[in-house]
Parts: C-alpha cells; structure tokens; sequence
C-alpha cells in the first residue's frame, strides 16, 4: 500500500470508514490490558521463587566475614552482596554501596542530599537562585519527576542512536555553572532502547564542568537485561574513564535487581568515587543503621556470584524475545512504508519507543484505552509530561504474554492508523 501521505482525500475517507468499523470491532473484543509500566510478567517473577528457600529458620545467618544479618551493622552492605553488585555494575566492590529494595530511592536520596547538605561540601542546591538538570529525551519519567519535585528546571536534550547530542550536553555543562546534572540510561535506555557510544562515553567523561558540583546520574538499569545471546550491546565504564580523564568524581552509577528477581524485594547499589562514597556514608549514618541485610544474603547465596545472575538473565531473555518480537513483526507487518511511524528495535532492556506522525500520540493512547490497551501515558518520556512534538510512545512489553502483546500490537497499528488518517484529513482542510 502507499504512503498515507500519497493518498487523496476520496482515499483517506474511504481509508476512515473502514478503519473505524475495524475499531468498533476491536472495542467489542473486550481486551484488558495494561502496558503502563515495565512490569516483569508472572512467569519472570516466578524464576526467582527458588531464591526464597535459600534461607529458613535453620539457617546459618552470617556472612564470610562472619558478621550476623540479623543485627545491627554493616551499613554499606555485607560484602558478598557488594561484591555481587560490584560484578553486575563493573566496578570494585570498595565503590559500592548496597541499599535497599530500590536504585529509584537512592536517586532521590541523592538529589535530596545534594539539596539540603550540597556535593562534597559546595553550597546546597536549595540556596542557590537556580539549579538545572539536563535530561534526555525521550526519556525515563520517574527521573524526570525527581527533580521536578525539587524545583529543578529541566533542559531537554535530544537522545540519537548512539547516546544524548554531547555537543549540547557539553555547551551547557562546560559553560553554565547553573547546570548541576544529568539524567542519563546508558545501556538499553528508557523507552529507546539505544546504547551509549564509546564516543559518547569518552565525551561524557572529558567534560568540564563550570560547576564544581556537577554529577552525572548514570542509571546502569538495564546493565545484563539482554535479549540475544549473539547480539548484545556493550557499554565503556563510566567510572574508570572518568578516572583517566581527572574526573573521578563526577559520576553516581546506579543499579538494582529490580528486574533480576523482585519488583518490590531486590537489591540496589549506588557506585561511585571513593570521596564520594565518603561523603554519602557520612550522612547514611544518620539517616538508617543499615539495609535489610538478610535480603542481600539470600540473593548472595542463590546467584554465588556474577555467572549465576548472567545465568539466571537468560531465562529472562528467553521469556521477554517472544514479547518484544510480537511486536516489532506486528509493526512491521502493518505499518512499514505507510509513514506514520517509526520505531526502535533494541537488543535488551524493557522498551520500544514508537513515534507517530506529529500531533498524534495523545489520541492514539486514548484510541488504545478506549478499546481496552492502556499504554504508559503520551508525553510523560518528557520533562514535565509535555513532548514538544505531541509523538512519542513507550511500548512496555514485559507484562502481558507474548499472545496477549500480539493481540495488543494488533490494536494499537488498527489506532496508529485511523488516528493518522484523521490528522491527515485535519490538515487537507
């Protein structure tokens, strides 16, 4: 078929009549389906269930060390599980702090800190006139609400196939000591799905910020999320090249296994220079004896190391394939050559970024909830839930099963296409 945009009036009204008795047959299918979030799936969760019969009431509760789980100490985290984590980030287990069940947590921690006691000892954000974030879009909307919370003014930054436009990202930091940070996934992005470039990386660690207390936030979520075994993207260490660059401590990484085990009772860690870690123990100190230590041991003892979580991701893989490529074959099928969309086709992580034709993603979210799809809402991959260009879509697969995402792609081209068509008809008039 042509192009949407090759097609007369007398064609997109034809085209109309008979996408809208489609869609009136959709709704009649009765579909629930909720594709909000990047929820693992009940099969995915249940992978872990092993990992709750590693610990019982008979078990031995200390660690290597010999220290008890059950009782006060060990604020950074017990070292089996820092060095677990240290392993999943890539970095030395003297870097790492284990914390709790969530790395979204230590980010607002983190902004918070920054704001109330300021970096390393510079003034704190929330005595100065203005404080900036850089963030890069589309991108993920829980970042974006942390520092809209606090007040910061976030600066789009547009994200291309390898990574942020470092040209901007250096002409902001390098020049505006207003600019205290950026957003940044790395590997497998939310909602695109790209990688960041050693280029962008080597960039990313040779800046020079105009503000001493300048801090790149490095959320490494989706650092073993792979979803081929022959095609996986690989990314520099942030933390060593900013080590060879004279910038040890510009950066926090974050990590969890969110997404490795339980939603609600995994681990996080935040990675970073030893000043900074320094730094942010100091004020640990205050803020909690510790972390629920006997969680770390149980996922210490049930992965043995770095190998077994590798391991245990690639059952993980083998359930995600099948639901990301219901989708990317259902958008191919039906919507390559039409021009009214575009979308991503990433090697891991837990999204697809769709972009339809400007103007049009608000109405085809709603298209999808009025016929049982709920998507993640258009506009929230951006700073303060506004894309400038009204286009972007993040398709959470992960949830549904594979027959349910096929069913659910299936509605959503059936509501990409009469909306475009309806924007076309707009226009001609």
């Amino acid at each position: 078929m042509k192009a949407y945009q090759e097609l007369s009036k007398e064609e997109l009204l034809s085209l109309k009549n008979q996408l809208e008795k489609e869609f009136e047959d959709a709704k009649g299918k009765g579909l629930k389906l909720d594709m909000s979030r990047g929820k693992p799936g009940v099969s995915q969760l249940a992978l872990s269930m092993p990992m709750l019969d590693v610990i019982s009431s008979a078990s031995d509760m200390r660690t290597v060390l010999g220290n008890d789980t059950r009782n006060y100490g060990d604020l950074d985290g017990i070292g089996e599980c820092r060095r677990l984590m240290a392993n999943m980030m890539s970095v030395n287990k003297d870097n790492v702090v284990v914390c709790g069940n969530s790395s979204l947590n230590i980010m607002y921690d983190t902004v918070s800190r920054s704001m109330i006691k300021g970096v390393n000892g510079s003034t704190p954000w929330s005595k100065l006139d203005k404080v900036k974030f850089l963030c890069p879009v589309p991108g993920y909307d829980r970042h974006f609400r942390i520092t809209e919370y606090f007040g910061i003014e976030m600066i789009n930054v547009p994200l291309n196939d390898d990574g942020p436009d470092m040209d901007m990202v250096e002409k902001y930091v390098n020049n505006d000591p207003a600019v205290k940070g950026i957003w940044c996934v790395p590997k497998y992005s939310n909602p695109t799905g790209i990688s960041y470039s050693d280029e962008v990386v080597k960039r990313f660690a040779n800046l020079k910020p105009a503000a001493e207390d300048f801090r790149i936030f490095w959320d490494n979520a989706y650092c073993i999320h792979h979803l081929y075994e022959d095609r996986q993207d690989e990314i520099l260490n942030i933390l060593e090249e900013c080590e060879k660059a004279g910038n040890p401590d510009m950066v926090y990484i974050f990590a969890s296994t969110s997404k490795v085990t339980f939603p609600g009772s995994g681990v996080s860690a935040i990675a970073s220079s030893l000043k900074n870690i320094d730094f942010i123990e100091s004020q640990m100190t205050v803020q909690t004896i510790g972390h629920d230590k006997i969680n770390q041991l149980r996922h210490a003892r049930y992965f043995k190391g770095i190998e077994g979580m590798k391991e245990h991701m690639k059952k993980h893989a083998d359930l995600m394939r099948p639901k990301f490529e219901a989708v990317e074959n259902g958008l191919e099928k039906e919507l390559a050559g039409l021009g009214i969309g575009t979308w991503t086709k990433p090697n891991g992580g837990y999204f697809i970024s769709f972009d339809a034709m400007e103007g049009c993603a608000k109405a085809i979210v709603a298209k999808c909830k009025e016929a049982g799809v709920v998507l993640t809402g258009a506009g929230a991959t951006y700073p303060y839930g506004k894309d400038p260009k009204d286009s972007n879509i993040r398709i959470a697969p992960s949830f549904p099963t594979p027959e349910e995402m096929a069913q659910a792609t299936d509605l959503f081209v059936l509501c990409v296409k009469l909306v475009s068509v309806e924007k076309l008809l707009e226009r001609m008039q």
